[in-house]
């Protein structure tokens, strides 16, 4: 599988690198985007779309990639998607993400079309074809999952290491019950709690 992935790239050349993002359901917490430029003359077995990995695999794969890879994280809060909706959100993080990289000349990305000065080719369910954007959503995903773990000790009702922001039975009966922190999306909530005036 990863092979098949890694050949999907080759034809694009040495310099093509993957974009990809985390977390653009959730109701709370962050979009996480990534882009990766992985080496084109070796391969990392394993890598695939990250929803189809474990966690322990995931942490493994992150390392692998960060050691050999030029990347970039970039991490967009809940209060600029809430000003600029989640697409809008994501398309900027990618952006961002996009230009931090110096040494690709075309970038695959998931899905999303951007109009960026490099050469950029929205792929729908990227992560599953290419070997680039799978290696770009593994550093997104595991990014972003530490970082609800984090949030998960501040805010522990909402069991934000288990959900990681989405929105579980148990999580939206939290959200009801406690009504929402200050990481939760509040035009992702109001089907839930209707508006809302303050967070805690």
């Amino acid at each position: 599988m990863t092979k098949d992935l890694f050949y999907f790239d080759q034809k694009y050349g040495n310099d093509v690198a993957g974009c990809d993002e985390a977390g653009r359901g959730p109701l709370a917490g962050p979009v996480v985007i990534a882009a990766c430029k992985m080496p084109m003359d070796f391969i990392i077995e394993g890598i695939n779309d990250s929803k189809q990995l474990s966690p322990i695999k995931r942490e493994e794969l992150y390392q692998k990639i960060i050691k050999c890879a030029e990347y970039s994280i970039v991490v967009i809060d809940e209060k600029t998607i809430d000003e600029i909706n989640i697409l809008q959100a994501t398309k900027l993080g990618m952006s961002k993400c996009i230009t931090q990289l110096k040494d690709a000349k075309l970038v695959l990305v998931d899905a999303v079309k951007l109009d960026l000065p490099i050469k950029t080719v929205p792929i729908i369910k990227g992560d599953t074809y290419s070997y680039n954007i799978a290696a770009a959503s593994i550093l997104a995903k595991v990014y972003r999952d530490r970082l609800m773990l984090e949030m998960d000790k501040l805010y522990p009702e909402y069991g934000f290491a288990s959900n990681k922001g989405y929105g579980t039975k148990s999580h939206i009966e939290m959200l009801k019950k406690y009504g929402p922190c200050k990481i939760h999306r509040t035009t992702f909530i109001k089907n839930f709690v209707g508006e809302v005036d303050e967070k805690k």
